[in-house]
C-alpha cells in the first residue's frame, strides 16, 4: 500500500494544477447538482418488519385518508377565555376553509364528535386536526402557506396560532456562529502546530474542498431517497474533523522531511506514503465501522453511516491527492525556516530542552503502575451514569425554541398533558366480527382500563368495514419510559383480544414507531459493540503482530466509550449544566450510541496507530542492534526506551489532531440541533479522553509494564496474518530495489538478477533454484541452454515465472526494464510475454494461427484496435512465413488459416513465438522442453526470431542445443551467462 500510495502522491504533486482543478470542478459539481435537483430534507423514521410500521403500511392500504401527513394547528387564547363561546363560529369557519386548501385531505374541527382530547379542560386552547394528501415529504411550502393563510383570521383575532406535527418541524441544515468558532480554534492549533499560516490554511482548505463534495452528494441523495436532517450534519461535523486531521498527518511529515534537506518532491511522496498508509488505515476502519450499522437493520440510520462514510472517504482522497498537488505548488515554500522549531526538531537529534511530550512520558513510565490505576479509576467514576442510560428519539420537543413546531409542542403539554403530544394508534382487524361497534367499544373499554391511559377515542371503521382504528392517549410523554410500558400492555393485551372478539389488534403511530425503533436499536447495542471491538483486535493484530497491543487498544476504547455516554447521560439524561447547553433533561437519542460508537473506534485507531506505530518502529530498530543471546533485561530496556523515542515522535501531531477534533465537534454542542448536540458532546468527550487519557497516558504505562513481551505473538499466527505495511518499510526496500534497477539499466541491461532464488511448492518435493545472479542487454536474444533434463526445464520455468512477475522469489533480487522484482510484480508482468514452444500434445494447442493471433490481439490491444484485430492477425500470420524465408531449406507455407498444432517443429516453434511477440511487450521469454531434430531447423528459428523480434525488444529463449548454432547468427543473439552456481536445482525430499 504504501508503494501505491508513494506513486499517488508523486503523481499529484507533479500534475498539481490538474489535480487542484479536477478537485474544484468536483466540488462546484456536486454543489450545483445538490442544489439544482432541490432534495429535501425530512425526519422520518421508519423500521421495517416491525409491528407499527406493519400495521402502518396496512392503514395505508385500508385508510387512504390517514396515508398523508399528519399536522396540528393549535389555537389558544392568551387571556383563558373559552373559545367556544368567544370564538367559535371563527373556528368552524377557519376550519371550512381548510377543507378547501389543495393539498388538505381533512381538518377536524376541534369540536367535532369525531375529535379526541381536542378542547383543553378549560376551553382556552383547541386543536384542529389537519390531514394532509401527501406524505410529509412531498407537502409543499406552497400548500403549508396556504393553510397559514386560512388560518390567518385567528391571529387576526388576537389568538395565539402555533403549527405542530412533522411537516412543521425545523429540517434545515443549520450552521451557527459556533461552528464557525470551532473552526477557528481549529486553525489556531495549526499555526502553532506549523508556526507558519500558509502551512495552517492547507489542511483546512482541504478539508473544507473534501466537504463541498460530500454536502453535494447528500443534498443530490436527498432528492433521490428521504434522508434525515440529522444526515448532512452529521457528515459535515465528521468530514470537517477528519480531514483536518488527516491533511495534519500528511504536512506534518512532509515539512519535517523538508526541514531534514529532502527534495519536496520526493517528501510530498514519502510522506503520502508513510503518514498517508495510516491515514488510509484510520479512514477505512472508520468507514468500515460507519458502514456496519447497515446491519443494525434501520434504513435512517444505515444512510446516515453511508453519508457520514461518504465524508470520510473523501476527506481521505483529498488528503492524499489534493493535498500533495497543493503542496507540488507551493514547493520549498513550506520548508520550515531555521528560527522555527520543526526545523530545529528536524536537523539535529541533540534537545537542549526536554519536549512537553517527552516530559509527559517519562513521568508516566516512573510510575506506570500508578497511571493504570488512575486512568482507570477516573474513567469508572465518569462512566457510572452510563448505567442508567435510557433511548428514544426525537419529538416535538427537541425542536429549537422558538419555533412553531416547538411552541406548538409545549402548549399541548400545559394544557392537554404530555400524552396528547404522542397518541397512539391502535388498528383492529374486523373481518371476523358481525359486532363491530359493540366489540370496538368493549375493545376500547378494556384499553381504557390500562394504567397510563388518560383517554380513548371511540373505534373508526373504514369504509369497506375491514378494519378500524382507536386512538389511545397517553398520560405520559412520547419519550417517556412509561409511555413504552403502555404500548408493551396494550400488545400484550393483543392475544386474549383476538380470542374473545376474534379482532386481531395492533400498536402504531409515530410514538410506536419511535419505541420500536429504541428498541431495535437498544438490543442491535451489544452485537454492534462485540462487532466493533473485535474488528480493531484483529486489525491492529495484523498491524503491529503483537497480542497485546490490540487487547490493550480495544479495552482503551470501551473506555472512552463508556466515559462519553457517562458525560452524555449526566448532561442530557440528568440535567447536570444541561440548562447552559439548552438541553432539556430527556432520554438520549436513540441512534447517539451506535454512531458515536463507530466513528470513536475509527478516530481511537487513529491515535493508536500513530503513536504505537513510532514505538514498534523503534523497538525492531534497537532490538536488531542487540547481540545474539541478549538477555531479558537487555530486551526490556530497549522496549522501555522505544517508548519514550515512539511517542515523543508522535505526541505533538496527535496532540494537534486530537485538539482540532475536540475544538470542531464542541463547536456544535452550544448552538446545534438538539439531534446533533447529543452526538457532538459524546464525540468531544470521547476523543478527548482517547486522545489524552487511553492512548497518551495508559498506553505507555501499559507498555512499560509489559516489557518486551508487548510485541509478542506466536509463530504460528505470524505466518497466518497478512502483511500490512503501514510505516513504509515496505517502500523503503522498494526504492532502494528501484534504485538499483535503475543503475542496471543504465549498464545497458533490460533484465538483471542478484543471487535470486525461487522456490516452488513446500514441504516434500519443494524444489529450489539459485542463487543466481545474470543481466540480459537490452534487445538482445539472449539463449539459455542446458542438457536436456527435466530438472534444467523445470529451473528455467521457475526463472522465467519470476522474472515475469508471476511468482515471488524466495530471496535475492531482479529487476525488468527498471522495475524491481518482486515490489513492482504487477507492472513488470505487464511488460513481459511468456510462450511455451514445446510439442501440441504438451502445450495443448488446437486451434489455428489466426485464431491464436487475434485472440492474443484482442486481450493485450487497445480497446479501439479490437474491431481490426482479425485483419492485424493475418498480417503478423503472413510475416511467420516471410521471416522463414532464404535459409535454403525447405518450409512449410504458414498463413492465418494454418492449424499449429500440425506443423513441423520449426513452423510451430516460430509460429508460437510470432504469438508472444504480437502482445509488443518489450521482454518475451520462450520455453521448450525438446530440442530442434536437426541443427539447421535451431539455426533458422534464431534467424527466423530475429527478424520477427524488433530491435528493441529483448527476447530470452530456453531451448536445449541452440549453443551450438550461434555463431552463424547475427550479433544480438548470444548464450546468457550466469554466475555461479549456474542454474542450480536442488530438491528437498523428494526422490531422484
Amino acid at each position: 500500500m504504501a508503494t501505491l500510495l508513494f506513486r499517488l502522491g508523486r503523481f499529484a504533486y507533479k500534475r498539481a494544477l490538474l489535480v487542484l482543478v479536477a478537485w474544484v470542478i468536483l466540488a462546484a459539481g456536486a454543489l450545483a447538482g445538490g442544489v439544482a435537483l432541490g432534495g429535501q430534507l425530512q425526519d422520518s423514521y421508519a423500521i421495517p418488519g416491525t409491528e407499527s410500521q406493519k400495521a402502518i403500511d396496512l392503514l395505508s392500504a385500508v385508510f387512504p385518508q390517514t396515508a398523508g401527513a399528519s399536522a396540528e394547528i393549535v389555537v389558544q387564547d392568551s387571556h383563558g377565555a373559552n373559545l367556544k363561546s368567544a370564538d367559535g363560529q371563527l373556528i368552524e369557519k377557519v376550519v371550512t376553509h381548510l377543507n378547501d386548501v389543495k393539498g388538505v385531505e381533512q381538518a377536524l374541527s376541534p369540536y367535532s364528535g369525531y375529535a379526541t382530547a381536542a378542547v383543553s379542560r378549560d376551553g382556552s386552547t383547541v386543536i384542529i386536526a389537519l390531514q394532509f394528501t401527501d406524505t410529509a415529504e412531498k407537502v409543499s411550502d406552497a400548500e403549508l402557506a396556504a393553510v397559514q393563510k386560512a388560518t390567518a383570521p385567528l391571529t387576526k383575532a388576537g389568538l395565539t396560532v402555533e403549527y405542530g406535527g412533522q411537516v412543521y418541524q425545523q429540517v434545515d441544515v443549520g450552521v451557527s456562529w459556533t461552528e464557525a468558532l470551532g473552526v477557528v480554534f481549529a486553525a489556531i492549533v495549526l499555526i502553532v502546530t506549523f508556526g507558519s499560516l500558509l502551512a495552517a490554511g492547507l489542511p483546512l482548505l482541504s478539508a473544507i474542498i473534501a466537504l463541498a463534495v460530500s454536502m453535494g452528494i447528500v443534498l443530490t441523495t436527498a432528492s433521490l431517497v428521504t434522508v434525515s436532517s440529522t444526515t448532512p450534519l452529521l457528515a459535515l461535523m465528521i468530514g470537517l474533523a477528519v480531514g483536518i486531521d488527516y491533511a495534519l498527518f500528511i504536512l506534518s511529515r512532509h515539512r519535517s522531511q523538508l526541514a531534514s534537506g529532502m527534495d519536496p518532491s520526493e517528501s510530498a511522496a514519502t510522506a503520502v506514503a508513510t503518514a498517508g498508509s495510516s491515514v488510509i488505515f484510520a479512514g477505512v476502519t472508520v468507514m468500515i465501522a460507519l458502514v456496519g450499522l447497515l446491519i443494525v437493520g434501520i434504513p435512517f440510520l444505515g444512510l446516515m453511516g453511508v453519508a457520514a462514510a461518504v465524508a470520510v472517504l473523501l476527506a481521505m482522497l483529498a488528503a492524499t491527492t489534493l493535498l500533495p498537488a497543493v503542496m507540488g505548488l507551493l514547493g520549498r515554500r513550506l520548508t520550515p525556516r531555521i528560527s522555527k522549531r520543526a526545523s530545529r526538531r528536524a536537523q539535529t537529534e541533540r534537545a537542549a530542552r526536554p519536549s512537553l511530550g517527552q516530559r509527559w512520558v517519562a513521568l508516566v513510565l516512573k510510575a506506570p503502575v500508578v497511571a493504570v490505576i488512575a486512568v482507570v479509576g477516573v474513567l469508572g467514576v465518569v462512566a457510572i451514569p452510563a448505567a442508567s442510560l435510557a433511548l428514544a428519539l426525537p419529538d416535538g420537543g427537541s425542536q429549537p425554541t422558538g419555533t412553531t413546531a416547538r411552541s406548538a409542542y409545549d402548549i399541548v403539554s400545559d394544557e392537554f398533558g404530555p400524552g396528547r403530544n404522542g397518541p397512539l394508534i391502535v388498528t383492529v382487524d374486523i373481518t371476523q366480527t358481525t359486532q363491530v361497534m359493540g366489540d370496538l367499544k368493549a375493545i376500547g373499554n378494556r384499553i381504557a382500563e390500562l394504567p397510563g391511559v388518560d383517554s380513548v377515542s371511540a373505534g373508526t371503521p373504514n369504509a369497506t368495514l375491514d378494519t378500524a382504528i382507536i386512538q389511545v392517549i397517553p398520560t405520559t410523554g412520547p419519550s417517556d419510559q412509561k409511555t413504552t410500558q403502555l404500548v408493551e400492555r396494550i400488545r400484550a393485551l393483543e392475544p386474549a383480544i383476538a380470542a374473545k372478539y376474534g379482532t386481531p389488534i395492533a400498536v402504531t403511530g409515530a410514538t410506536a414507531v419511535a419505541i420500536d425503533i429504541s428498541s431495535r436499536l437498544d438490543s442491535a447495542l451489544l452485537p454492534f459493540g462485540l462487532i466493533v471491538v473485535g474488528l480493531s483486535v484483529l486489525l491492529l493484530t495484523v498491524v503491529f503482530r503483537s497480542l497485546l497491543v490490540p487487547i490493550k487498544a480495544a479495552l482503551g476504547y470501551l473506555l472512552s466509550v463508556l466515559a462519553s455516554f457517562g458525560v452524555v447521560v449526566a448532561v442530557f439524561q440528568w440535567g447536570w449544566g444541561g440548562a447552559a447547553l439548552g438541553a432539556v433533561p430527556g432520554p438520549i437519542l436513540s441512534f447517539m450510541p451506535v454512531l458515536l460508537m463507530a466513528i470513536l473506534f475509527g478516530l481511537a485507531m487513529d491515535y493508536e496507530v500513530f503513536l504505537v506505530s513510532g514505538m514498534r518502529e523503534a523497538y525492531v530498530r534497537g532490538v536488531a542492534t542487540l547481540p545474539r543471546g541478549a538477555s531479558a533485561a537487555e530486551r526490556n530496556a530497549v522496549a522501555k526506551s522505544a517508548i519514550v523515542s515512539g511517542f515523543s515522535g508522535a505526541a505533538r501531531v496527535v496532540t494537534a489532531a486530537a485538539l482540532i477534533m475536540f475544538f470542531v465537534f464542541g463547536a456544535f454542542v452550544p448552538e446545534g440541533s438538539a439531534v446533533i448536540k447529543v452526538i457532538a458532546l459524546g464525540l468531544a468527550v470521547g476523543v478527548f479522553v482517547d486522545a489524552f487519557l487511553i492512548r497518551m497516558t495508559l498506553v505507555p504505562a501499559v507498555m512499560a509494564l509489559a516489557g518486551r513481551a508487548a510485541w509478542y505473538l506466536p509463530r504460528w499466527l505470524n505466518r497466518l496474518l497478512p502483511n500490512v505495511d503501514i510505516e513504509g518499510e515496505g517502500l523503503r526496500s522498494h526504492r532502494e530495489a528501484t534504485a538499483w534497477a535503475l543503475d542496471r539499466v543504465a549498464a545497458g541491461e533490460a533484465i538483471s538478477a542478484d543471487r535470486l532464488v525461487v522456490r516452488s511448492g513446500s514441504g516434500r518435493g519443494a524444489v529450489t533454484v539459485g542463487p543466481i545472479s545474470l543481466g540480459v542487454a537490452a534487445g538482445s536474444i539472449a539463449l539459455i541452454d542446458s542438457a536436456a533434463s527435466a530438472g534444467d526445464s523445470t529451473s528455467r520455468r521457475l526463472i522465467a515465472a519470476v522474472i515475469g512477475g508471476r511468482l515471488e522469489p524466495r530471496a535475492g533480487r531482479a529487476q525488468v526494464g527498471g522495475h524491481p522484482l518482486p515490489s513492482d510484480a504487477a507492472r513488470v508482468s505487464r511488460m513481459v510475454a511468456i510462450a511455451d514452444l514445446s510439442g501440441p500434445s504438451r502445450a495443448g494447442v488446437t486451434a489455428t494461427l489466426g485464431e491464436l493471433l487475434e485472440e492474443r490481439l484482442r486481450l493485450t490491444s487497445p480497446w479501439y484496435l479490437a474491431p481490426i484485430a482479425r485483419r492485424r492477425a493475418r498480417i503478423r500470420a503472413g510475416r511467420v512465413s516471410g521471416a522463414l524465408q532464404g535459409f535454403d531449406r525447405q518450409t512449410v507455407v504458414v498463413d492465418a488459416t494454418t492449424r499449429v498444432e500440425t506443423l513441423p517443429q520449426l513452423e510451430r516453434a516460430v509460429a508460437l513465438a510470432a504469438v508472444a511477440l504480437s502482445e509488443r511487450t518489450p521482454v518475451v521469454l520462450l520455453d521448450a522442453l525438446d530440442p530442434f531434430a536437426d541443427p539447421l531447423d535451431a539455426r533458422a528459428f534464431l534467424l527466423a526470431l530475429d527478424r520477427l523480434a524488433p530491435s528493441a525488444t529483448t527476447v530470452v529463449v530456453g531451448m536445449p542445443g541452440l549453443s551450438r548454432v550461434v555463431d552463424a547468427t547475427p550479433p544480438r543473439i548470444h548464450v546468457l551467462s550466469t554466475a555461479a552456481p549456474d542454474l542450480s536445482l536442488s530438491t528437498e525430499g523428494a526422490s531422484r
